[in-house]
């Protein structure tokens, strides 16, 4: 894909994973990229050019509920009031789909208030409702899929992240299924994509994933090869059943092809310079 002319953006939540690197990246590619601090009120008084709005939370939501409203809805009910800008792209999450029939952007979805772990799902629905809803121009939502990459936090509650820092360690221990499986992609294809989106997608909802299912076996097969683990798998580990994530809006645009998630960079440390692929104590 052809690359894109200098613009001015705008990255909300640039000390997350996805929002660091979007920086980076963004900087790279030529473009001027503001970062603003948590709580900058200067996000109301100057142009912000387009905005990625990548402020959320993820494993501790649970235990965050009004954190949780606040990033994934306060704050974007503020910007999409009163902060000038020439889009707005909101990431969202291929989580919404928990139950639904289809994986399509504009498939009805399904809601479990009464479960404490569907306020992710309600407060990123929420959250893409108010962009739909605010009326303002080039607003725009991607969900995103299971996003791996160099430099995962294992504590981030992303279990290819937990995966890689037990291997790292010699023993993974799997409390699900190993047939279970996912859609993940990897961060290098999220941020070329995503700008491509805020400034040039043609719809309103676009899924930002691979649409590629890797099981949780595939994993513990590279994790064990590469690194030499072990590996065992919990008593009455539960089957996890995501369906596959429909990316034809995506490749209809642009023609993506996703990179391999089963790569060597995701490794914290380099097998081809150790035999076993474990860093000395």
């Amino acid at each position: 894909m052809r690359g894109l002319p200098p613009s001015t953006f705008t990255v909300l939540g640039a000390t997350g994973y996805i929002g660091s690197r979007l920086v980076a990246h963004l900087q790279a590619q030529g473009h001027t990229v503001w970062a603003p601090a948590r709580g900058d009120t200067e996000v109301f008084n100057r142009p912000l050019g387009h905005v990625m709005y990548c402020v959320g939370l993820t494993a501790d939501f649970r235990t965050r509920p009004f954190d949780t409203v606040d990033a994934h809805v306060g704050l974007l009910a503020e910007v999409l009031r009163r902060a000038q800008f020439d889009s707005l792209l909101y990431l969202s999450s291929t989580r919404v789909y928990m139950g639904a029939a289809s994986t399509h952007e504009d498939a009805p979805l399904t809601v479990l208030p009464g479960d404490p772990s569907y306020l992710y799902n309600l407060t990123k629905l929420t959250g893409e409702s108010l962009c739909h809803a605010s009326g303002r121009a080039g607003v725009r939502v991607a969900r995103l899929s299971n996003v791996v990459g160099p430099g995962m936090d294992a504590a981030s509650g992303n279990l290819v992240a937990d995966l890689l820092h037990q291997a790292r360690g010699g023993r993974i221990v799997l409390r699900s299924d190993p047939q279970s499986a996912k859609d993940y992609l990897h961060v290098d294809d999220l941020l070329d994509w995503l700008p491509r989106i805020a400034l040039a997608g043609r719809a309103a909802t676009y899924n930002v994933a691979s649409g590629r299912q890797t099981l949780h076996a595939q994993w513990l097969a590279w994790l064990q090869a590469r690194t030499g683990c072990t590996v065992e798998v919990a008593a009455q580990a539960p089957l996890q059943a995501f369906p596959p994530i429909n990316v034809q809006r995506l490749q209809g645009e642009w023609g993506v092809a996703p990179r391999a998630v089963l790569a060597d960079d995701l490794l914290p440390f380099s097998p081809s310079n150790d035999p076993v692929g474990v860093p000395p104590p």
